[in-house]
């Protein structure tokens, strides 16, 4: 199926106009960062008059078919095989290839996950067409009639947009928590297009024997987020207390995690991961680019620190002067008085 001829497998002027999301699975339902390509995914449709399309791999997917169309696709192209009831890159990449060669979309969009951008950089090959990864934000160039992606680098002080003029699909990974999930709307139709996969176990020269999968932590579904830097010196176990008595998780910064404070999982920015909670409280945090990246879809920030002139203070909506060391065992004394108190 894969041409190595540098020739791409299709351009603009055989293109079908339509915008496909890649839909990863959870289980039996989609991942979180598949609801919110598909929100992004349908504003831009509505904007370039594209069918929005759901391409959808594994096995027995009906349920995920019905949620993939409530959240937002108009068809979902299903690629159903029982060697795809699992991830695996060359299964997947060969049959994704095998819908996108049929199928011929504008553009390709996938989270920047670690499955993702796996199968994305294999795709990218196969089809010879390019690849805007790690986008930070996604607009359609209506006179040009292309998408241009966003992508950050050097810690912020540059912005490239990034153009696929030519070769298509038009290809773009993005990153967990950068835009906000689709609205569920349980009333939209249910459509599917089944695509017959040719594929053997011969295609495939890798098999998964065993699957474990890790119960970490997600911060991009936090509500609220306690947030410690290099100011706090290391003191997590209070920002965790806080957390368990007021609710909410714990992030950092990357001095911290580097310094082996707390598990990389819970690195907030560039560099880690990029949330929109309700509120995100920031203890003996600078400010720098890196990690506001990370909060600035939050919708309220608060910020405690030493410095009055950290730039931190630029970003937040309420600054605190103050050393945050002090200030959390004096948070957590006043929360357990209050509910002493509406205990008694």
């Amino acid at each position: 199926m894969t041409d190595l001829s540098f020739e791409p497998a299709y351009d603009a002027s055989s293109e079908n106009r339509s915008l496909w999301v890649y839909l990863e699975r959870k289980g039996d339902s989609l991942a979180g960062v598949s609801r919110e390509l598909l929100g992004k995914a349908r504003q831009l449709a509505n904007e370039a008059d594209l069918e929005l399309n759901g391409l959808l791999m594994g096995n027995s997917l009906a349920d995920v078919v019905g949620e993939a169309c409530e959240y937002g696709a108009d068809v979902v192209w299903c690629c159903e095989h029982p060697l795809l009831t699992d991830f695996n890159p060359q299964a997947y990449s060969y049959a994704a290839e095998q819908a996108i060669r049929k199928g011929k979309p504008s553009i390709l969009l996938l989270g920047a996950t670690h499955d993702g951008r796996d199968l994305a950089g294999r795709l990218a090959v196969q089809l010879q067409t390019g690849l805007n990864a790690d986008c930070t934000d996604l607009v359609f160039n209506q006179e040009k009639g292309i998408l241009v992606s966003e992508v950050t680098g050097f810690g912020g002080g540059v912005i490239a947009l990034l153009e696929c003029p030519d070769r298509r699909p038009q290809m773009s990974t993005v990153r967990p928590g950068v835009f906000p999930p689709a609205e569920r709307d349980e009333t939209r139709p249910h459509k599917q297009l089944r695509i017959d996969i040719d594929i053997t176990p011969a295609n495939l020269q890798t098999t998964l024997l065993e699957q474990e999968t890790h119960q970490g932590v997600d911060l991009t579904q936090a509500e609220v987020l306690w947030c410690g830097g290099r100011g706090i010196e290391g003191n997590f176990e209070s920002l965790y207390q806080l957390a368990a008595m007021l609710g909410g998780d714990v992030g950092a910064t990357r001095p911290p995690v580097d310094d082996g404070y707390i598990e990389r999982e819970r690195q907030i920015g560039q560099t880690g991961v990029v949330c929109r909670p309700k509120v995100a409280i920031c203890f003996g945090i600078s400010g720098a680019f890196h990690f506001v990246v990370g909060v600035e879809q939050a919708d309220l920030v608060i910020a405690i620190n030493s410095d009055p002139e950290s730039p931190i203070f630029d970003f937040a909506d309420y600054c605190i002067v103050g050393d945050a060391q002090a200030i959390m065992p004096a948070l957590i004394k006043a929360f357990e008085q209050r509910m002493e108190a509406a205990h008694a």
